[in-house]
C-alpha cells in the first residue's frame, strides 16, 4: 500500500511540474536611470531568463526616474528591484541580480539541495 501512495505522489509531482512548464512568468525590473548598476542588472536578468525561461516570460523594465509613479505604486525603496508577479507567490529581488543561484531559487526554477540548506 505504501508503494501505491508513493506512485500517486509521483504522478501528482509530475503533473505539477508539467503544468509549471507552461506557465508564463510576469516580471518587472525597476531601475534608476541607465547607470552601470542598472545595465548589469538588465544583463544578468536577461541571461538568466533566456537560459531558463525562453519564451515563457514577459519582462517590463521601468525607469523610476522617468516614471516615478510606478515606484510609488510598486513600493520600490531601492533600485534595481525585480518583482516576480506571476506565477505566485510574489517575489522581490534587490541589487544587480548577479547571484544567479538565489534568483533561480526565488523564481522556483531550481530546487534547493539539502547541502545548501545546511550552509
Amino acid at each position: 500500500m505504501g508503494k501505491k501512495v508513493q506512485n500517486k505522489f509521483d504522478e501528482f509531482e509530475s503533473a505539477l511540474t508539467s503544468e509549471k512548464k507552461g506557465e508564463k512568468y510576469e516580471l518587472r525590473l525597476f531601475v534608476a536611470g541607465i547607470n552601470p548598476k542598472s545595465r548589469k542588472a538588465i544583463e544578468n536578468l536577461k541571461e538568466i531568463l533566456e537560459e531558463n525561461l525562453k519564451d515563457q516570460y514577459e519582462l517590463e523594465i521601468i525607469d523610476i526616474y522617468q516614471q516615478p509613479i510606478f515606484a510609488k505604486e510598486g513600493q520600490i525603496v531601492a533600485a534595481p528591484t525585480l518583482i516576480k508577479e506571476l506565477p505566485p507567490p510574489l517575489r522581490r529581488f534587490v541589487g544587480d541580480l548577479s547571484n544567479k543561484e538565489r534568483i533561480l531559487l526565488g523564481l522556483h526554477l531550481k530546487k534547493q539541495d539539502e547541502q545548501d540548506i545546511n550552509d
